[in-house]
């Protein structure tokens, strides 16, 4: 098993995180996720299948294509990756929400703290 075991997780902090969010299509999808990477923001980025989606948006019931985005990421430079997305999605408010990853496998995790910036600046 790959996992860290209790022993192994004292004093080594999960800095990992998942954020997700998604495009209005694939390109825009493709364009995130060569900024992310191309910036050292994301390790990698995993552009999915489109989906629908149903929310409430000023007041209405709206239905809308999607194209879901898995960014994979360090806690640490999550506000420079979400001021990337920003720059870049043409949603007026965009989901961006990261969610930390509890535990993994220590050589996932080692690479995805080793593909991305280690200074913002």
């Amino acid at each position: 098993m790959n996992a860290l075991s209790p022993d192994e997780r004292i004093g080594r902090p999960m800095n990992a995180v998942v954020v997700l969010t998604n495009a209005p299509d694939r390109a825009v999808a493709e364009k995130i996720a060569r900024l992310l990477v191309d910036r050292k923001l994301a390790a990698c980025v995993n552009i999915l299948a489109e989906c629908s989606s149903v929310y409430r948006w000023q007041g209405n019931v709206e239905t809308a294509a999607e194209v879901p985005l898995l960014i994979k990421t360090r806690g640490d430079i999550y506000p420079e990756v979400e001021a990337a997305i920003k720059s870049v999605h043409p949603y007026e408010l965009p989901e961006i929400v990261a969610v930390p990853v509890a535990d993994g496998s220590r050589e996932y995790l080692d690479w995805i703290n080793a593909a991305t910036v280690t200074e913002i600046g």
